[in-house]
């Protein structure tokens, strides 16, 4: 078995992410234009036609924009909890009902996976960020979270790959364009993970030895810079006295699809 992995999008335009063990092949996110993703997809070699599920996050524009034109174009589900899905039937009345798969935050097996949902903080119905074990292997996808939990902790732990959100430097937020009260709802309990924040927690993860590969995303196209984000990262672990491989820590991309990384 080779499981594929691959981020097609990440960033505060749209969101998604490929991941296949040959016989299931799902997306965690639909975040920008259906036809995008469908050549995203058949960019790094695999079919479109093959998804057996589209897992949500949460119901924002930058994570759902293209699962209506995705689910009834493939028939495939959409699976999600029962507040995400519930808001995102409001938003895509055209989703055909059979389609719908509400979940809750339990574990649960699709094909040759085992999914746990991991409940995270954020300014959506029921949001959650995903973990996916299969034949030894765990990937972990966490975003839009406004902080980190023990529960987020305990769920992304051990983790083979892991996709961590690096939203925003503080003091270019601060110092931004935006709106107060737009920078009060990133920088709260319920909105987004600091460059800063992302560096304490991959810094933990690797210093107890419970992280593979690191993937940087999310991050906000005007209040980080990507390599920012890196150094933030690099240097927290500097200063902590942690030994680790940059090639183990990598960054996702607006609009550009990561490398597809398998492991057979």
């Amino acid at each position: 078995m080779t499981i594929k992995f691959c981020s097609l999008s990440s960033g505060s335009s749209g969101n998604s992410t490929y991941i296949s063990t040959g016989c299931t092949s799902i997306l965690v996110d639909a975040g920008f234009a259906a036809s995008r993703i469908i050549d995203s997809i058949r960019h790094i070699g695999c079919d479109p036609s093959r998804l057996d599920a589209l897992l949500i996050t949460h119901e924002h524009d930058d994570h759902a924009r293209g699962i209506s034109v995705l689910s009834r174009r493939y028939s495939i589900p959409i699976v999600g909890t029962e507040g995400t899905l519930n808001a995102i039937k409001k938003k895509y009345k055209d989703i055909p009902d059979e389609l719908i798969k509400p979940i809750t935050h339990e574990e649960f097996t699709l094909g040759d996976l085992r999914v746990c949902p991991i409940p995270i903080s954020h300014d959506a119905a029921d949001p959650v960020g995903y973990s996916f074990k299969m034949e030894g292997k765990k990937i972990s996808i966490v975003t839009d979270l406004g902080y980190v939990s023990s529960g987020v902790v305990n769920g992304i732990k051990d983790s083979d790959l892991l996709l961590i959100e690096a939203n925003h430097d503080v003091d270019m937020l601060k110092n931004g364009s935006y709106p107060e009260y737009l920078k009060r709802r990133i920088l709260s309990s319920k909105g987004h993970l600091s460059n800063t924040v992302a560096a304490s927690l991959v810094s933990f993860l690797i210093a107890s030895k419970q992280v593979g590969l690191i993937y940087l995303g999310h991050l906000s196209k005007n209040n980080n810079i990507p390599e920012l984000a890196l150094k933030t990262v690099a240097s927290t672990l500097q200063q902590r006295g942690i030994k680790y491989n940059e090639k183990d820590i990598r960054l996702t991309f607006r609009d550009n699809v990561s490398d597809l990384v398998k492991f057979d």
